[in-house]
């Protein structure tokens, strides 16, 4: 038995009905074997078996039939049901697009019209009577080139066929044709998914003709705020079309051309402007308003109408028109021929102050010339006075250092109690003596600029050591506690002229403190230091605060303590001279505070100080002392007084003097005055002295001149320094310190 595929209802009606003709073929057959079977055997089981077998199959297949054609009604009525919803929509898609107001056109993959609604074909009237059920684009696009449909067609139909393929190839932007109806079409393509394309052409005829509205609109706004424009210029404006007739002018032209409202027909025409401008105002330049027809041939000309002056400018437009503007500079003429009279005016008075400036100037350089001479004679006396400060000092302290010599070696001996008073109080004289021909030679030289400041880095603990030994016996000799702690800041500065003023500020603040504490701290603030000098004294109210720094300036409190007030004038002129400010905190009662405010800058090394070697014991009859002066009182006193402290002396006025050539190679220490007879100095002796010993003895120099190149000559020379008038004290720690050290 052949079998037989199950029919489902995804046949379709030809396959249902070629499989029940195959049935039905095939359930004869079966009929057919069966009866010719029968015939043959002949057996009525034989038949029975059979007809029962086959009865039941043609059931089955009978059955299955059934089933087929179940299916094949279903299918056919699903089918039917598929069409009527087909059509309905296929309907619905063509009213939809029957109604847009937009013309629709789709084109398939092959570019042939595939749909399109009656708007569309409004826009292209001669494809209402063509079959356009094969039609491609290229064809619809060609006729309606050939009818002139559109604008560009009718001027180039070629042309325009082109460029409207070359949009629709594209389908990428919208573009807007002109119909030859005038109407305006907007169309926008674009490509499917099958690679068709869809249109959309919309009339946008009523937008333009908005726009065109819109534009009219702006441009008579243009106009009238034009013409407002015009109408405020001072300048008349008037301009001529090609056939010289009048097509803008404002009212400034009437006013200048003295029109009224009558008059200014005038105007209408070029030849009209012409006329008025030369047979009624006079115009003295009448080729000023030719009319130029060349492009830029712009011209300006200054010309006169009666009284009145004009600068006239005619310009030709584009395409043959012509402007004119005329500008009354009447005021500007006569303001110019004003300001060349007064600049006549002017240069008179000019050249007349001219000469009295010259008188003057004359004048003045006579008084410049007796200025010059006077600075000159200045600049002779300061240097005068300089020299003459230091001859004084040399020759007014020599006596007055013999006189503390002598005193000095008085005090060491032993005499009655009331002529060691006499000797204490001529000692306390001469010391006032000193201080005050010291102050007094300090502020001349400070004056008259002869001390140059010479800024170093400084560790201010050197200076605080010399300052603490120079101080401590007086502060314990007033009864006064010392607080100078040690400090590693260091400073960049002058240190003579601040280790001055620090001797200054502690010399005041002992001598005015009765009991408690001087001292100096220093701190460093950003990139200074600070340094200050306080006390528990009795303290200044700050209403005499500033009056303390001038000359012979003294409290009223104070007058008892020594003193002639001239320390801080000599502070306050050396902080000047360094720029260094000085600031005081204080009242009565309350103890002062000086501060002195200085650069800081980084640490620098340390020298190592050199030693020497000790010949003898200080203070011992063994140790040689020369000393070297050519003055015969103070030889005289300087002897009494090292003698007086145990020393073997020899004294000398010069390094060639027999007895110093004899003492020069057992000599312990040197002693040499610095100016000497002639030009001998006394450097020059402690050299040669050293040179006949042999090796370096020990030397000080004493002078009277403070001058800055004696300091820098015997800095050089590496030899301290005490000046006159020696302090037997200063001297005897000194000799002990030079003949102490060891090598």
């Amino acid at each position: 038995m052949t079998s037989l595929e199950p029919i489902t209802t995804d046949d379709s009606r030809e396959a249902l009905i070629e499989r029940i003709r195959r049935l039905e073929a095939i359930n004869a057959a079966l009929i057919d074997r069966v009866e010719r079977s029968s015939d043959i055997h002949g057996g009525a089981f034989s038949m029975f078996e059979t007809a029962i077998s086959l009865e039941q199959m043609v059931r089955e297949r009978t059955a299955a039939l059934e089933a087929a054609l179940v299916s094949l009604n279903r299918a056919n009525a699903d089918l039917a049901t598929a069409h009527r919803d087909a059509d309905s929509a296929r309907a619905r898609l063509r009213d939809a697009i029957e109604s847009l107001p937009d013309g629709f056109a789709l084109f398939d993959a092959d570019d042939k019209l595939v749909l399109c609604n009656q708007a569309y074909l409004d826009f292209w009237p001669i494809l209402a009577s063509r079959d356009l059920s094969e039609v491609s684009f290229g064809e619809v696009a060609e006729l309606v080139a050939r009818a002139g449909s559109a604008v560009g067609s009718l001027v180039s139909p070629e042309r325009w066929l082109a460029d409207r393929l070359a949009h629709h190839a594209m389908a990428d932007r919208v573009h807007v044709q002109a119909l030859a109806d005038g109407r305006w079409v907007q169309i926008n393509e674009l490509r499917t998914s099958e690679g068709g394309r869809v249109g959309i052409y919309s009339d946008v005829t009523e937008v333009k003709a908005e726009d065109a509205r819109e534009r009219a609109r702006e441009l008579a706004e243009h106009n009238l705020a034009l013409q407002s424009t015009l109408d405020t210029l001072s300048d008349g404006v008037c301009l001529y079309d090609a056939d010289r007739r009048l097509r803008v002018r404002n009212e400034g032209i009437v006013r200048l051309l003295e029109l009224d409202a009558r008059g200014a027909q005038a105007l209408e025409s070029y030849a009209g402007l012409v006329a008025h401008c030369t047979q009624t105002l006079g115009i003295d330049h009448a080729d000023t308003l030719n009319w130029r027809a060349a492009p830029g041939a712009r011209a300006e000309t200054h010309c006169r109408m009666g009284e009145r002056h004009f600068i006239i400018r005619s310009t030709p437009l584009m395409p043959a028109g012509m402007a004119f503007s005329f500008n009354d500079i009447t005021d500007r003429v006569r303001d110019r021929d004003a300001l060349a009279e007064a600049a006549e005016m002017l240069e008179r008075r000019v050249a007349d102050r001219t000469r009295e400036l010259e008188a003057e100037i004359a004048e003045r350089r006579q008084v410049e010339i007796a200025l010059t001479a006077a600075k000159i004679a200045a600049e002779h006396a300061n240097r005068d006075k300089t020299r003459f400060i230091a001859a004084a000092s040399h020759d007014l302290l020599q006596p007055l250092n013999a006189a503390r010599l002598f005193v000095a070696a008085l005090g060491e001996r032993r005499i009655a109690g009331p002529t060691r008073a006499l000797v204490r109080q001529t000692g306390v004289a001469l010391d006032s003596v000193e201080d005050l021909l010291e102050a007094l030679f300090e502020i001349s030289r400070l004056d008259a600029g002869a001390i140059t400041p010479e800024r170093t880095a400084i560790g201010l603990e050197q200076m605080l050591a010399a300052l603490r030994i120079e101080f401590a016996p007086l502060a314990r000799a007033e009864g006064l506690v010392l607080d100078m702690p040690e400090s590693d800041l260091w400073v960049h500065t002058d240190f003579r002229l601040l280790r001055r003023i620090l001797q200054n500020f502690l010399s005041n603040a002992i001598r005015y403190t009765r009991q408690g504490t001087v001292g100096i701290r220093a701190e460093q603030i950003g990139d200074e230091v600070c340094i200050t000098v306080h006390d528990t004294g009795p303290g200044i109210a700050p209403a005499d605060q500033g009056a303390i720094f001038e000359e012979f300036r003294r409290l009223e409190n104070a007058a008892r303590i020594p003193g002639k007030g001239l320390g801080l004038a000599i502070v306050h002129r050396a902080s000047t001279m360094l720029g260094h400010p000085i600031t005081l905190t204080s009242d009565v009662g309350m103890g002062a505070a000086f501060a002195i405010t200085v650069p800081a800058t980084p640490a620098q090394p340390r020298k190592v100080e050199p030693t020497t070697r000790s010949f003898a014991a200080p203070g011992s009859a063994s140790c040689k002392v020369v000393v070297i002066d050519n003055d015969p009182a103070i030889l005289e006193g300087m002897a009494a007084l090292v003698r007086g402290w145990g020393y073997n002396v020899i004294t000398a006025t010069s390094a060639d003097a027999q007895l110093a050539r004899s003492a020069a190679t057992s000599a312990d220490l040197i002693i040499a005055d610095f100016h000497l007879d002639g030009t001998e100095r006394g450097d020059g002796a402690i050299r040669a002295m050293r040179e006949r010993a042999g090796r370096p003895v020990p030397g000080v120099i004493i002078t009277a001149d403070r001058s800055e190149e004696v300091k820098a000559i015997l800095n050089d020379a590496e030899l301290p320094v005490l000046t006159k008038p020696v302090k037997p004290a200063q001297l005897r720690a000194l000799m002990r310190t030079l003949l102490g050290r060891t090598l």
